[in-house]
């Protein structure tokens, strides 16, 4: 398991921006050292735990990169068309067994390794083959036009993909173009998730008075199931603090991240907090964001864990821009910002300085543009308001006015969960 010592972060009691909460979590949380090597294919969305060298050069042979007629630029005639005769003719997977002879070019295909004595192949649309079999190249092609060299991919000895990186499709091919059949990769990180309040009930059990259907501890399971992690339900702790620090204290022992939500606030029976700093220690609490402001980091037996805001659009919002970096160190990975698109607002808006915010919204295109519009409803708990948009904008901790028109940064729900 991942081992924090208590002191392991500074904690204050003020609003700790986003920023600095994600440079502590990116300089302090020690990756899983554990690695498993596993198949290519078993490795698309693992977290490569070694740099992969080359063990060849990429492409092994000089090749052609098309269909034509390969020729030594030295026997072409500057400034009209050089006519050859045809002395050879050369297919993918099959060697070129011998020197093409000077003012002669080679018939060749895609793939096909270079023969010996030519450097330059003509596209055969643009060739004109005559009646005995000669053919007319036209001039102006430059030397070593349509010609793939060995190595020009990537040379033997050279990282062909760094460790840390998440193995995408991508990667995976290359490595298969290599040669490769299995690599090392961190072991996933197992997560513990539990919810938080004598007021929820799973689905499918009779409701009763003044209860509610537990949502955040299934959005969770994917979406941590979705960034790469093994996955623990361990159900609903009740609103009682012994109970509460007991429990998580139990799962630390098996998992490297608790992850709850609800239980984080400043309310007599929000025990979340409390049970951390009585087992352990708080690394930071209260964020600079909106929603998702009580949301709490700590450290139980060496085992971080982290208290979402009970709130299902603050579970949302924490997990894409908190918990998601947090799991990315956990697996070797280096958390990145995510990518925005710039959209114009579609709404004025006004919000407080020194929270960063972030608003869903659906986007429409008018005049060419890109027009995000706010939903309706606010609340931290409309689900409705995550279901029935297509993303959220961001308004940084010093924006305090936005306007109609304002070019404003978008992230799709495709890139948060």
């Amino acid at each position: 398991m991942v081992q924090l010592s208590s002191d392991a972060f500074a904690f204050g009691d003020d609003l700790m921006p986003v920023e600095e909460a994600l440079q502590l979590i990116a300089a302090r949380i020690p990756p899983i050292v554990d690695t498993e090597t596993v198949s290519l294919v078993e490795a698309d969305g693992r977290f490569l735990a070694f740099d992969v060298i080359a063990p060849i050069d990429l492409p092994v042979f000089d090749n052609s990169a098309v269909d034509g007629y390969a020729v030594a630029h030295a026997d072409l005639i500057a400034g009209g068309p050089t006519v050859l005769p045809v002395s050879v003719r050369i297919i993918a997977g099959e060697a070129a067994s011998e020197r093409v002879a000077r003012a002669t070019a080679a018939r060749i295909f895609t793939g096909a390794p270079m023969p010996e004595g030519t450097d330059t192949v003509f596209m055969q649309e643009d060739v004109a083959v005559r009646d005995d079999g000669r053919v007319e190249l036209p001039s102006g092609l430059r030397k070593g036009a349509n010609r793939r060299p060995r190595g020009e991919d990537i040379a033997r000895g050279a990282v062909a993909v760094p460790a840390g990186r998440r193995l995408e499709p991508r990667d995976i091919a290359l490595l298969a173009a290599l040669g490769v059949t299995s690599v090392a990769v961190r072991r996933r990180p197992r997560v513990a998730v539990f919810s938080t309040g004598n007021e929820l009930r799973d689905p499918g059990q009779a409701l009763g008075a003044a209860a509610i259907y537990d949502s955040n501890r299934f959005s969770l399971q994917v979406m941590l199931k979705r960034a790469g992690c093994e996955v623990s339900d361990l159900g609903i702790l009740p609103d009682n603090r012994d109970t509460t620090a007991e429990r998580l204290g139990a799962a630390t022992r098996a998992h490297d991240l608790i992850v709850t939500s609800g239980g984080v606030s400043t309310g007599e029976e929000d025990h979340v907090r409390a049970a951390i700093a009585a087992s352990g220690s708080i690394v930071f609490w209260r964020l600079g964001i909106k929603p998702g402001r009580p949301l709490a980091m700590g450290v139980i037996n060496g085992t971080p864990l982290i208290g979402l805001p009970g709130n299902p659009v603050a579970v949302f919002v924490t997990f894409a821009h908190v918990l998601r970096p947090l799991v990315t160190a956990l697996s070797g990975g280096k958390p990145s910002p995510l990518p925005a698109m710039t959209v114009l607002s579609g709404f004025d808006y006004k919000k407080k300085a020194g929270r960063r915010e972030y608003v869903r919204v659906s986007l429409e295109q008018l005049n060419g543009q890109t027009i995000a519009r706010k939903y309706p409803v606010d609340g931290a708990g409309v689900l409705t308001s995550l279901t029935r948009t297509d993303g959220m904008v961001e308004l940084p901790e010093d924006c305090t006015d936005v306007r109609t028109g304002d070019p404003i940064a978008f992230y799709a729900y495709s890139q948060l969960n």
